[in-house]
């Protein structure tokens, strides 16, 4: 494992330099949840919830999020993303909507914290339009799925095939 490097030599937070870092081709995917009750799950496929149309919302949401990372993370870069595309799948039978983010950058650092904060800003969004109708849901398993470009190479996250 890699020391932390947010961390100067005396422990203390510092954003770290990325200056001297070669500019390659760089791409993150995150995956999430929300988990509902079924009635939830479906007045959102039926386009019938309160507030309006929920997944087009939430995917504005994570696309803004994404851009808005540096902001809200505190030692994150500001960078220019190239690109940004937040999905989702219904699962009817798990009664949830799976939420992936791919983000994409040419630059001299990644973009996984960008995609795992586009993932939480979609799921809150639902979670937003819905709550009128189910305060149960529950938002979970926030995860990074792949990552490449950069000196530590790529990363796929084992068992959890990408969508986009």
């Amino acid at each position: 494992m890699n020391e932390l490097t947010h961390l100067d030599e005396r422990g203390q937070a510092r954003m770290v330099e990325v200056g001297a870092k070669e500019i390659t081709r760089r791409e993150a995917i995150a995956r999430g949840e929300v988990a509902m009750r079924p009635g939830t799950l479906d007045m959102i496929l039926e386009g019938k919830t309160p507030k309006g149309e929920v997944f087009g919302v939430a995917r504005i949401a994570g696309i803004m999020a994404a851009k808005k990372t540096p902001e809200i993370i505190p030692l994150c870069h500001p960078l220019a993303l190239t690109g940004i595309d937040v999905q989702f799948r219904p699962d009817r039978e798990l009664s949830r909507v799976e939420i992936e983010a791919r983000v994409r950058t040419t630059g001299q650092t990644g973009v996984e914290m960008e995609a795992l904060t586009a993932v939480s800003a979609s799921a809150l969004a639902i979670y937003d339009m819905c709550k009128a109708v189910d305060r149960e849901m529950v938002i979970g398993a926030i995860r990074l799925i792949h990552k490449s470009g950069g000196k530590s190479g790529s990363f796929d996250r084992e068992g959890e095939e990408k969508w986009l």
